[in-house]
């Protein structure tokens, strides 16, 4: 059981909490955070800043293939950032996800 924590990046709190409750509801993260950011980025040959809101879902490793589909199905952005991140958590909390996941 490997837990991971998957970054995805949202044009508004709105669609972060949205994203955040449809994983939910489907069982493929524990729980998420939402944090405002700025961002900068290359979009058709410009560089762009925008205010943007960063998703950080709490999930194990065999969930991550579904949960990229299920993302990629009602984000907005045409290329959405959807990365995952490998952390080792404290037994409690890993015990704790995997509880609720299977």
């Amino acid at each position: 059981m490997r837990t991971i924590f998957v970054y995805i990046t949202n044009p508004s709190k709105r669609v972060a909490k949205n994203i955040a409750k449809h994983l939910l509801e489907k069982k493929l993260i524990g729980c998420a955070n939402i944090f405002p950011m700025e961002s900068a980025y290359w979009w058709q040959g410009r560089i762009e800043n925008a205010k943007e809101y960063v998703l950080i879902c709490k999930t194990l490793e065999s969930k991550f293939a579904k949960l990229k589909r299920e993302v990629a199905k009602i984000h907005p952005y045409t290329v959405p950032c959807i990365a995952k991140i490998n952390v080792r958590c404290n037994e409690k909390f890993a015990n704790w996800l995997k509880d609720v996941l299977d």
